[in-house]
């Protein structure tokens, strides 16, 4: 069975130094989600949402000593992963001694150190504080955001219970991520995962597919075929977009789902099946219910329980730890960091596309970038445009724990001065029948101030513009001192 590495979250005290970007960048590639913390209070109160506590040591065990109080407090242990300077390495011995799961020297940011560090033996074979949560089968998956944390803990409760699930969630959004998480998580891990995408195949290889059939009952079969139901036998049965099952493979199905039991085209004998199915879906199959496109009979079988996956833009604080993951994987060559206003595009997009329109990003971001720094263009998104609108104050604050990189400071060129706003406040837009060419700047000029006005740099109107910044900047020019303006000032 494949172990997963999921995106883990982080209690993290160092009151020493903050904790730059690169490190910041290799704790996300390891698959460590950190939230920095100033007191004791604050570990006290966010303990029971944590997987690890990482806190420095100075010369004494004081804070270690603190936190093991907290968790006896709290009946509620964490294994704690302890920094300490290397003029204090003595303390190492003695934090172990105290339950401390693992000790880094506090200037060691080697990525493999870092994954030994988050290992969690086997409670029987140590004496280390036992994890917070059973190790769970997770694949490489990340819930980091509270309704994302949440989902996951619904899930793995769901999966020890033997009833057909449900996942709701647009397209792209991690459904069949989710169905493996409960394939991984129940009893039947160790039996195949199988699925089936039911909008891929025309419906007569989707009964082909699904049941089966014997030798020779139609020109070409030379041999007898089990179908998924049979090859999901002790396993799981992943039935992806079944909102798009023709009718009547929605009875056959409803029929195996009820009695268990299913018949190869062309044999003679019922085959017993032991699967367990989990459905998934893009459409409201309720409407499709009323519309007779699917069978209210068939919904409530296989709807025991359903899980909605949200949206994207609906879990923000998955997005960075997504990023850094997708990084790892397409630039394992290379470890890239994001600076923050590329950052905050990210956060602030509304990913139509989900995670797969994430994922053509950040590969485009790796074939752009030249020195592993992506920056605000290196990033295409797949709509054409961006909603250059700030985020909310509660969302900034909300992925303070995911930057991986230092604040932006835009070039001081591109940065619009007052004088250029207010020839272009003053810009006539014009109304009426004109002039031709006095219709296309004016209307130029319209475009230009609604990119000035949703963006905070030359460099973002230029590229929302589709222009280069120079012609940008020649724009401007002509607009604050050029002959058109006062030609354009007196017409209106």
């Amino acid at each position: 069975m494949s172990s997963f590495n999921i995106a883990q979250h982080a209690l993290w005290l160092d009151p020493v130094q903050a904790l730059a970007a690169p490190e910041h960048a290799q704790l996300a590639l390891a698959g460590l989600s950190v939230h920095r913390l100033h007191t004791l209070e604050d570990i006290q109160k966010q303990l029971t949402d944590a997987d690890w506590v990482v806190v420095r040591l100075d010369a004494s065990l004081e804070r270690l000593q603190a936190i093991m109080a907290l968790q006896v407090q709290a009946n509620f242990p964490v294994p704690v992963i302890c920094r300490v300077d290397r003029q204090h390495l003595s303390l190492a011995i003695q934090a172990m001694r105290m339950g401390a799961h693992h000790v880094l020297a506090a200037d060691e940011w080697a990525l493999p150190a870092w994954k030994a560090a988050l290992h969690k033996p086997d409670p029987k074979n140590t004496s280390a504080v036992p994890a917070a949560h059973p190790p769970a089968a997770q694949r490489s998956v990340v819930y980091v955001d509270p309704a994302s944390r949440h989902l996951l803990a619904l899930a793995q409760r769901v999966a020890k219970a033997q009833v057909t699930a449900l996942i709701e969630g647009p397209t792209g959004a991690g459904k069949e991520v989710l169905a493996r998480v409960l394939h991984e998580s129940s009893v039947r891990a160790k039996g195949p995962f199988v699925g089936l995408n039911c909008a891929a195949l025309p419906e007569q290889l989707i009964d082909d597919m699904l049941f089966g059939h014997e030798k020779g009952v139609f020109t070409g079969a030379h041999k007898e075929f089990k179908g998924l139901f049979e090859q999901a036998q002790g396993g799981t049965l992943f039935l992806d977009e079944i909102g798009e099952m023709p009718m009547h493979l929605q009875a056959k199905l409803l029929r195996v789902l009820q009695e268990r039991q299913l018949t190869r085209l062309g044999a003679e004998r019922c085959v017993t099946v032991d699967v367990r199915v989990v459905a998934a879906t893009n459409k409201d199959l309720r409407q499709a219910i009323l519309a007779r496109e699917f069978r209210e009979d068939l919904y409530f079988r296989i709807s025991t329980f359903k899980l909605r996956v949200p949206a994207l833009r609906d879990r923000p604080g998955d997005i960075m730890p997504l990023v850094a993951q997708l990084l790892a994987r397409h630039a394992k060559d290379d470890i890239f960091t994001v600076s923050a206003h590329a950052q905050s595009l990210l956060l602030g997009y509304a990913w139509p596309g989900n995670v797969r329109e994430l994922e053509n990003v950040v590969q485009r971001a790796v074939v752009l970038c030249t020195d592993a720094q992506i920056d605000a263009h290196h990033l295409m998104f797949d709509d054409g445009h961006y909603d250059h609108a700030p985020a909310q104050p509660a969302r900034a604050e909300r992925h303070d724990n995911l930057k991986l990189n230092t604040e932006f400071v835009p070039d001081a060129t591109d940065v619009l001065c007052d004088e250029e706003l207010t020839a272009l406040m003053h810009y006539p837009s014009g109304s009426g029948v004109g002039h031709l060419q006095t219709a296309v700047k004016s209307n130029e000029h319209q475009l230009i101030m609604a990119a000035i006005q949703n963006t905070e740099s030359r460099i973002e109107a230029a590229r929302q513009l589709g222009i280069s910044p120079r012609t940008l900047r020649y724009k401007l020019a002509k607009l604050k001192g050029g002959s058109e303006l006062p030609s354009m000032a007196l017409a209106r």
